[in-house]
């Protein structure tokens, strides 16, 4: 198998770099949840920057598989309050968008450069973001509907709290 091109090579180092702030997102949310005493939420979210880091360390491997540099850059520091947890998710929601956004950037690239290996992983990013939009867009829905308060809110948290390890 030909080694990564730079351009994907830095193209995947990119997302690495996304994915892997992604998490630290997930686990600032994580942190919110727990001071609004939103244990499911909470959880929900910790298991979320879990499989953000595995998706960071999926392309890690992928990479030395395939003999690419792996450059790790700064995170930047995620934001840390929102407003409610309906404000949370939507801002989950827009995140997991622009990952959308930068995998399908990634795929076009491995398309253009007739990398079929990187297409394939590549593909299983495509299915994943799906996953992750309509999970996100859900909980946004069952928020809205049930009220972002009161009872409504904690019948939402329990909801939450019922994600078994992985979606």
């Amino acid at each position: 198998m030909p080694q990564l091109s730079s351009k994907i090579t830095d193209a995947l180092n990119l997302q690495i770099n996304r994915e892997l702030s992604a998490a630290y997102s997930y686990l600032a949310m994580s942190a919110w949840a727990d001071t609004q005493n939103l244990a499911g939420a909470a959880s929900w979210l910790r298991q979320q920057w879990q499989e953000e880091l595995g998706h960071a360390t999926k392309l890690i491997d992928y990479m030395a598989e395939r003999d690419g540099k792996i450059v790790l850059s700064a995170i930047p520091q995620p934001t840390a309050t929102f407003s409610s947890l309906l404000n949370l998710f939507e801002s989950v929601l827009a995140q997991e968008k622009a990952v959308t956004e930068a995998i399908y950037g990634i795929y076009d690239l491995a398309v253009e450069e007739k990398d079929y290996a990187a297409q394939g992983l590549l593909q299983w990013y495509v299915n994943e973001q799906v996953e992750e939009e309509n999970s996100a867009s859900e909980i946004i829905s069952l928020l809205k509907i049930g009220g972002g308060e009161g009872s409504g809110l904690l019948m939402v948290d329990r909801q939450l709290a019922s994600r078994s390890g992985g979606q």
